[in-house]
């Protein structure tokens, strides 16, 4: 058959591609091996003995690749003897080599990541860690970083780092923490990013510590104690718990540890030269919990009683047991675990009444009512308190405070602020009482004073950078976040960030929406912008802001509300 024309050689030609070749190429080398054929090589470690195909583990193994490509001697010899690598995992990783796959499970999870790591196949060493990441819970998290860190895998060390940081307390629990060497005890508890409830959850972690074995730990339990921020205690456990402890009576070393946390607590004056890292913050703000949004308002301006609940997690709303009554601008704080409902309106009149939600039996009650109506109010709880600042009671704009203590059951006046503030925000931040912004009637702030509940006054602040009222405020990794609002001319959506260390306020990225009357709240580690008013219509929607990136970005909204809700965060357990 003559395929040119006029003698002459056609240029054009054809290219055929078998896409299947190399998936059915694979078991036919399978099956080689498994019948014996072909083999060059034998891989002995301990008792066993594998056979394999230079090739096939030199194309699939970097090991492998480099062992038989660059002259060495097992390039040549037929039978090589491995120590590095248990037999179990050897075994799976030539299967993988001739597959693509390879079976992990709780039994060879480990071997076979050590193995993967000796061979060089990186995918297969994370696919493990991610397997171990998946599994992580308070019991096992601590070995898995000790595993991690011997094989130098930095993404399941910092992992099991993250996981410990955000559930420090349960992991404390844990037989392997009581096991814990004392390096490793204090690399632990030194860590600024801990993430608990309060400095006590420290000490009695470290004190299960060394009474798990006191007759070796004891000598060492000073050094312990050094790492534990004593003077974020209250005065009262320092008191009644720390000071009647025997391992600390007894040491010289641990009484002046515990005289420095009392000299911070009763002369405040001279914190100043006690600043240390004990005396340092953690940045605990990491909550896992569920966001409550509170009384508010309808699309119409009315207030409701609503409460709906949302997952961060399933990023889902679901709706919640009512209120007694109709609150909107009302103040909402969370101590103790449970959810405080304070004073607000009712569509009628500015209430002192007060509603406590238990999430444990899913029910409000009536809780002590404040010694003043208030709506527009700011809240925060602080140790064992909450403090209740400013607001409207109808006839004008408050400056006085007040102060609940859950334990007592008590209310009691505390210092007023410098000025007469409405629809302000309040947070607590370094163990003070932070009020920013609103009005009093006439005037609207970019004002900032801050609390001392030691010494019982308010001091002037750095001013923000601009005039806001109906802002949301909230604290974050040590720093205290102002939001939206309006400013008498504008409805805001910018967001600016007050750093106390350096005593400076800075602007970061702004939201997508205006938002006056905006919730602001902080949980897994960032910010919730939620609902709010921007000149025209009540919202519904809302943002997430992530500190790491200075971005936001939408979540699902609302489903019953628009807008002018307070917020809560109530831990998971």
């Amino acid at each position: 058959m003559d395929l040119t024309e006029n003698g002459k050689d056609d240029e054009k030609f054809a290219i055929f591609k078998h896409d299947g070749l190399l998936s059915e190429s694979l078991p036919l080398m399978r099956e080689i091996r498994r019948q014996g054929k072909l083999c060059d090589v034998t891989l002995k470690v301990e008792d066993q003995s594998f056979s394999a195909h230079r090739i096939v583990l030199a194309g699939a193994i970097p090991y492998f690749y480099a062992m038989f490509t660059n002259n060495m001697a097992e390039s040549r010899i037929k039978e090589i003897t491995m120590k590095e690598i248990e037999p179990c995992a050897l075994e799976s990783l030539i299967n993988f080599a001739y597959s693509g796959t390879v079976r992990i499970d709780n039994q060879n999870v480990q071997s076979l990541m050590v193995g993967a790591s000796f061979l060089q196949l990186n995918k297969v060493r994370d696919a493990c860690a991610d397997f171990l990441i998946s599994r992580f819970n308070p019991h096992n998290v601590l070995g898995i970083r000790q595993f991690a860190d011997s094989l130098a895998c930095t993404q399941l060390v910092q992992s099991a780092d993250k996981y410990i940081n955000h559930n420090f307390s349960k992991v404390s629990d844990s037989e392997e923490f009581l096991t814990l060497n004392y390096d490793d005890l204090i690399d632990l508890i030194r860590r600024d990013e801990l993430n608990v409830p309060t400095e006590e959850n420290i000490f009695e972690a470290c004190m299960r510590w060394v009474k798990y074995s006191e007759d070796k730990r004891s000598i060492v339990f000073p050094q312990v104690l050094s790492r534990v921020r004593l003077p974020l205690l209250s005065p009262q456990f320092l008191a009644d718990r720390v000071a009647r402890e025997e391992l600390i009576r007894t040491s010289h070393q641990c009484r002046d540890l515990l005289d420095e946390a009392k000299d911070f607590h009763l002369m405040p004056e001279r914190r100043g030269l006690l600043q240390s890292f004990r005396t340092r913050l953690r940045c605990s703000d990491f909550l896992i919990g569920q966001i409550y949004a509170v009384g508010g308002l309808t699309n119409n301006g009315e207030s409701v009683s609503t409460v709906e609940i949302y997952d961060p997690v399933t990023k889902k709303w679901k709706m919640g047991e009512q209120m007694s009554m109709m609150r909107s601008r009302v103040g909402v704080a969370v101590i103790c675990g449970k959810l405080y409902a304070f004073g607000g309106f009712n569509g009628t009149e500015r209430l002192s009444t007060v509603e406590v939600y238990d999430p444990k039996q899913n029910k409000w009650s009536q809780g002590r009512a404040m010694l003043c109506k208030r709506s527009a109010v700011g809240v925060a709880a602080l140790d064992d308190s909450v403090y209740v600042c400013g607001g409207y009671d109808g006839v004008t704009s408050l400056n006085t405070v007040e102060c609940y203590s859950p334990k007592t059951d008590i209310w009691k006046t505390v210092a007023p602020m410098m000025k007469y503030r409405s629809a302000g925000g309040v947070a607590s931040l370094g163990g003070f009482i932070y009020a920013l912004g609103g009005h009093d009637g006439l005037s609207i702030f970019d004002s900032v004073e801050c609390y001392d509940p030691v010494k019982d006054v308010w001091v002037k602040m750095k001013s923000m950078l601009s005039r806001r009222c109906r802002l949301g405020v909230a604290t974050l990794n040590g720093k205290l976040y102002a939001c939206g609002g309006y400013d008498g001319n504008s409805f805001l959506r910018s967001v600016e960030v007050y750093d106390p260390n350096t005593d400076t306020w800075k602007l970061v990225t702004s939201m997508h929406c205006k938002r006056s009357r905006v919730a602001l709240v902080a949980n897994m580690g960032k910010l919730w912008a939620i609902g709010g008013y921007d000149g025209e219509t009540n919202l519904s929607t809302v943002e997430v802001y992530d500190p790491e990136t200075d971005e936001w970005v939408f979540v699902p909204p609302m489903r019953a509300h628009s807008g002018g809700v307070g917020v809560g965060v109530i831990r998971n357990n």
